[in-house]
Order: structure tokens, then sequence, then C-alpha cells
């Protein structure tokens, strides 16, 4: 397997090949979440050699990763913003 992109799978971020996990889902797991990369490949049903593969895509494209997860966190904050708010209750 290697590192593929592709616009139609999750809006063109890196990702396993054959797969719709993301470069930076693996790197969540491994290096925020602490998990080994054994643990990671388990629990995502993917070869141990893919989830290594991730993270060297990870480090070795550092920034675009970084500029990804600001995109993804601002995108997220747009939708916060702007659904519903549930009532304020009248007492």
């Amino acid at each position: 397997m290697s590192i593929t992109r592709d616009e139609e799978v999750l809006g063109g971020e890196p990702r396993i090949d054959g797969t719709r996990i993301g470069v930076r889902h693996v790197s969540a797991r491994v290096i925020d979440g602490g998990r080994t990369p054994a643990h990671v490949a388990d629990q995502l049903g993917v070869p141990l050699a893919d989830v290594y593969q991730a993270l060297s895509y990870y480090y070795a494209h550092v920034d675009e990763m970084r500029e990804l997860e600001a995109a993804n966190e601002t995108a997220f904050e747009r939708v916060r913003e702007s659904s519903l708010q549930p009532r304020e209750t009248v007492q």
C-alpha cells in the first residue's frame, strides 16, 4: 500500500491507499493518543506497514499536516457557530 490523495475521498487529504483512513487519523492516534503503531494497525484493520507509511508521510510533510489540521478546525468552528443553538430556558 501507499499514501494517496483523491479529491473524492476525505476532501483530498492524504490517506492510506484503498481506505478512508487519513494520515491525520493515524498520527492523531499514535502521536497525540499515545497508542503504539501496532495497536493502531490492529484497531484500524490495516497492516502495520501502512501505519508506518502514514507516520512517515506525516513527518515528511509536517507543515502540510498542520495546515490541514488548522483548516479542519476552522471548518468545525464555522459549523459550530452556524448550527442551531438550544433555546434558553425560561423560568
